[in-house]
């Protein structure tokens, strides 16, 4: 039952964090934060040693000074770019190719696809709905916290905690 709980950890504050940006266009500083300190106590219970811990944490590094720069930038929003900087904590260098790779192409097919039905109406279900008539503002961004989500349950499956 242990095991199996530490496998759904991940997936959950991925759901979580989807939904989230979906609803919410924002991914909160506390959820990040879960998501590290979730990276430590399963990297500790599983026994990984120190020094692939701190790779770990060098990788998430790593994505945060990438993700920072795309901030800057202006392409992707702050939690975005925190959330990828967690998810590479949990993923390591060994996965990050992998990751970004399904990110940029499900990141693209999500602008895409968003910015093709924000040329048409919104079905009237839909209009009381404050989230979609945010995210169906041109003006508004795009969640990319669902692509990098999905993205990073992709490739979770080849992770350590497997």
């Amino acid at each position: 039952m242990t095991a199996l709980s530490l496998l759904l950890i991940f997936p959950a504050l991925m759901a979580f964090a989807a939904c989230s940006d979906l609803l919410t266009m924002r991914i909160s500083n506390r959820l990040v934060g879960i998501v590290v300190l979730a990276f430590v106590g399963v990297a500790l219970v599983m026994g990984l040693s120190l020094e692939a811990i701190g790779m770990h944490l060098a990788a998430g590094a790593l994505m945060l000074a990438i993700g920072f720069g795309l901030f800057a930038m202006g392409w992707i929003g702050g939690g975005d770019a925190k959330l990828t900087a967690a998810i590479g904590l949990w993923l390591g260098f060994g996965l990050l190719l992998p990751f970004l790779l399904y990110a940029s192409i499900l990141g693209g097919a999500l602008t895409l696809g968003l910015l093709m039905a924000r040329n048409y109406a919104l079905p009237a279900p839909l209009l009381g709905a404050e989230w979609a008539v945010r995210l169906h503002n041109p003006k508004t961004g795009v969640p990319y916290g669902i692509a990098l989500a999905i993205a990073a349950m992709l490739v979770y499956p080849q992770s350590f905690v497997f």
